[in-house]
């Protein structure tokens, strides 16, 4: 349930922080929108534009995306992580197939923009980013929008490197954090403040904490007041004003949130070890060109395996997963994988409608291979 109250409260938010972002203007805002109304962000987006003088146009068609963005030029959009990374997936690959020049550019670019972002800069390197930016990151923005402001995104959070990649290009990527219990949000990046692989700073008026296992808690005018008519489950995640949100986090000294995993998702191995496995399934699927998603199985076994599903060469994979645990403690390697050419969709109920893994679903569809993993591993 969610009341008057706490849709005033968040509008109040959303729209002061629209205004940051368009600042003086006198034309309304475009804003073009695609992802479902299931989808509390969705929701929120509509009222606040009804809220606003806004031009709000909606796509009906996912296969006609790239033609509306450019139909509507908005000046920002709402996104998941997962059509974030297939655009840029999309523009890497575009280059690396056009190659000559202007790929060895790009790719001198990318490297400088990696250095400058870990603070240890080599003298070319602005010009490598200026000349790409000249000649390269113009026509990339172009196609995404000629108006663009920035990209809002939320639902899940989205790869630190990603971010980093359309910021390099020129196009901020402002990180939204909630859940429909807490009004959709509960945190927003400010539009002049962004720290990439953050999702910004408590929205004014709200508490934000730590509890138990790295667990937020979050107190505030923008907490529901319990599920309709299901008092033991309102029980559960409402203790003294505080809203138990089953994400795993941590905050900086700035204020600004990380997001780690779901509590619900952490995969214990029998030894005892507790792992969350988004932030090895999003490296993995960043390393493996082609792969559509990647999901560790584990709970109560031995040892880590991965599913994959995407057209990758099985030696790829192998090179990948060697190179990711060189990285890692032992109890949290890969020692294994099972792959699958076709990637899970929201038809073959695998994937949620904004894309985030059925984990249980995704379980029990390759029950039998999963068995098989661990029975030839002993």
């Amino acid at each position: 349930m969610l009341t008057v109250r706490n849709l005033d409260h968040m509008l109040s938010c959303t729209t002061a922080r629209l205004d940051q972002l368009m600042g003086p203007r006198q034309e309304a805002d475009r804003v073009f929108h695609y992802l479902p109304f299931c989808f509390a962000g969705s929701w929120i987006l509509l009222l606040s534009c009804l809220s606003r003088t806004s031009v709000l146009t909606m796509s009906m068609d996912l296969t006609k995306l790239a033609e509306e963005i450019g139909v509507t030029a908005p000046h920002y959009f709402l996104n998941v992580p997962a059509l974030l990374e297939r655009i840029r997936g999309g523009v890497e690959g575009n280059i690396r197939k056009r190659g000559g020049a202007i790929a060895r550019i790009f790719e001198r670019a990318k490297a400088a923009w990696s250095r400058l972002d870990a603070k240890t800069p080599q003298s070319w390197d602005f010009f490598w980013l200026g000349l790409a930016g000249l000649l390269i990151f113009p026509s990339i923005r172009k196609r995404l929008g000629p108006n663009l402001r920035a990209l809002i995104c939320g639902s899940a959070p989205l790869a630190r490197d990603t971010q980093l990649f359309f910021m390099m290009l020129g196009i901020p990527v402002l990180q939204v954090y909630g859940l429909t219990e807490t009004t959709a949000i509960c945190t927003m990046d400010d539009p002049h403040q962004i720290d990439p692989g953050r999702v910004g700073p408590a929205i004014p008026g709200i508490e934000m904490k730590l509890g138990e296992n790295s667990e937020i808690l979050v107190r505030g005018p923008n907490i529901f007041p319990g599920y309709w008519h299901r008092p033991e489950q309102t029980a559960q995640v409402l203790h003294d004003g505080w809203f138990h949100t089953g994400d795993q986090g941590d905050v900086d000294t700035n204020g600004n949130w990380r997001i780690s995993g779901r509590l619900k998702n952490l995969i214990i191995l029998n030894s005892g070890h507790n792992i969350a496995p988004e932030p090895i399934e999003d490296e993995l699927l960043r390393a493996l060109r082609g792969a559509q998603q990647v999901v560790l199985v584990g709970n109560g076994r031995s040892f880590l395996a991965a599913i994959i599903a995407g057209e990758v060469a099985r030696a790829e994979i192998e090179s990948q997963i060697e190179r990711l645990n060189a990285t890692l403690p032992h109890y949290r390697k890969i020692r294994t994988f099972h792959a699958v050419q076709a990637p899970f969709t929201i038809d073959d109920g695998l994937l949620t409608a904004n894309g985030k893994l059925k984990r249980d679903a995704i379980a029990a569809r390759f029950s039998n291979e999963i068995e098989q993993i661990y029975s030839r591993q002993g």
